[in-house]
């Protein structure tokens, strides 16, 4: 142990040294703009050789503005939360290298579905038309699966709530740019709501993206307010193993734990406000419709008092649509409902008369209906991951020319593009998630509860919305995967104290 300590010790220092080096040569040789430029990133190797955990933080915020700043490859673009999930990588592998002499890297739980599903997808390249869009797609899970074996691998709980701190803040911070977009007009015209405002839509190009990704965080951060608010002070959620024995130092840990808490309770609570305000300013039926199951699912998950609150909310939803029968709902939310239960329903759009009110339902039932084609044409392998786009001018239906990247519903998606094995192996991948995080639920206790009821209440909400749409764009598809790394280390954690 005092050999690694040493051995990491040197590794810093040298990463000091060069980083040194760097910045004097910098300060004599460029121009002073980017010598400054070289010195900052400079600085950020050393942070970043020191507490190598940075970059994992670092990309928790590139994840929604990391699309600002593309890289053309010949793959696509390639953005700073894709150059960060490679340094993070590196730099932990690096470390274990240095200081252990050997990587050790424990396979959390969903690594046996995940290597399923990415062996299916791989296997579909042999009938892609485009290698370049099956490789872009195949890329994005391969990241899903390496920052969820990173996260479950790294955590402990000072990092678990410094990395909370840091997905509530990005939260909040996106919840204030739509905010601000809806109530100064800021935006296309094609956004435009009620004359007067526009639909919120961050940095995300879209609105219904911008939602998907709210709707990532909001269960997340709902659960851990709640057990922020519900835990008792002394109940921090750990098992009595963990807790000091010492008079003293209990006390002053305690209190160490009951200031952390309450302040990542007050940062979850204020970001959840703001996101369910840019979440409705965002005018996302898919995303209303995913968030307010994944708060019900979040409630339901966690004790038989919060299956009779979830009743009581079952009934007011009852009421709801009572109230909206006899036109006591305002008329423009009444509206904006009006058409969903058209996606309950099965019928086929060629003829279908087309207008403002149906326009968006009968745009993705068309895709569905190419979808559907794709894989009756090619049931077993498909048409190749990522290759929707690539193929749908075959199937296209008239009228409906524009493939929109994907058939806005993911396991209609996964099921042309990969073929019933793909979508068996997606199946079983989701159904294991949902395993664990109802294991983490029942695992767990006090404020780690509450954040695994969060957890499966994220999972829920990605299964609805990608009912209609595809979550996986703008790297949401990494959010996902620190999701379930976080599931991952809360039932290892339990399983130790067994």
């Amino acid at each position: 142990m005092f050999s690694n300590a040493i051995t990491r010790q040197n590794f810093s220092r040298a990463g000091f040294a060069l980083a040194l080096i760097v910045c004097a040569g910098a300060l004599i040789v460029l121009p002073l703009t980017s010598a400054l430029v070289l010195i900052g990133g400079a600085l950020a190797l050393i942070a970043l050789l020191r507490w190598h955990e940075l970059a994992l933080y670092a990309l928790v915020l590139a994840i929604p503005y990391g699309s600002w700043f593309p890289l053309a490859t010949f793959a696509g673009n390639v953005t700073i939360a894709d150059a960060l999930i490679a340094l993070a990588l590196g730099l932990w592998l690096t470390r274990m290298i240095v200081s252990e002499r050997a990587v050790r890297v424990r396979l959390p739980p969903l690594a046996a579905p995940f290597a399923l599903f990415l062996g299916v997808a791989f296997l579909s390249f042999t009938v892609a038309a485009s290698f370049q869009a099956a490789l872009k797609e195949f890329a994005k899970w391969a990241e899903m699966f390496a920052v969820y074996v990173l996260v479950a691998n790294t955590l402990d709980e000072t990092k678990l709530n410094r990395l909370l701190g840091v997905i509530f803040f990005a939260g909040l911070s996106e919840a204030a740019i739509g905010i601000y977009q809806f109530v100064f007009k800021v935006g296309p015209k094609g956004f435009i709501l009620f004359e007067q405002f526009i639909r919120a839509y961050g940095t995300f190009e879209q609105p219904n993206p911008y939602a998907g990704y709210l709707g990532l965080i909001i269960p997340v951060a709902f659960g851990v307010a709640l057990g922020v608010w519900q835990s008792k002070t002394t109940d921090d959620g750990r098992p009595a193993s963990e807790r000091p024995t010492h008079h003293a130092t209990r006390i002053t840990a305690s209190l160490s734990s009951i200031l952390a808490r309450v302040s990542l309770g007050a940062l979850a609570s204020i970001s959840l406000a703001a996101m369910l305000a840019a979440l409705a300013m965002s005018w996302s039926r898919g995303a209303w419709l995913g968030v307010a199951a994944a708060l019900v699912a979040a409630f339901i998950v966690q004790s038989r008092r919060a299956f009779f609150f979830a009743n009581v909310g079952a009934l007011l939803l009852a009421s709801a649509v009572i109230l909206g029968s006899l036109n006591l709902i305002p008329d423009f939310v009444a509206e904006r409902f009006s058409g969903i239960a058209n996606y309950f329903g099965i019928f086929d759009v060629r003829g279908v008369p087309v207008n403002d009110a149906n326009f968006a339902v009968i745009e993705r039932m068309a895709h569905w209906q190419a979808a559907a084609e794709m894989f009756s044409e090619q049931p077993w392998l498909g048409i190749g991951i990522g290759n929707y786009a690539v193929a749908y001018p075959r199937y296209a239906l008239p009228h409906w020319d524009d493939p929109l990247g994907h058939a806005h519903n993911y396991l209609l998606n996964v099921a042309a593009e990969t073929g019933l094995v793909g979508a068996v192996s997606y199946v079983l991948l989701w159904g294991a998630a949902f395993w664990q995080g109802l294991r983490a639920v029942r695992a767990s206790r006090g404020i780690y509860r509450a954040l695994a009821a969060g957890l499966v209440g994220m999972l829920v909400a990605l299964t609805v919305q990608n009912a209609f749409d595809n979550l996986f764009v703008h790297g949401m598809h990494m959010q996902v995967g620190i999701g379930l790394g976080i599931v991952a280390y809360l039932n290892w954690v339990r399983d130790a104290h067994a």
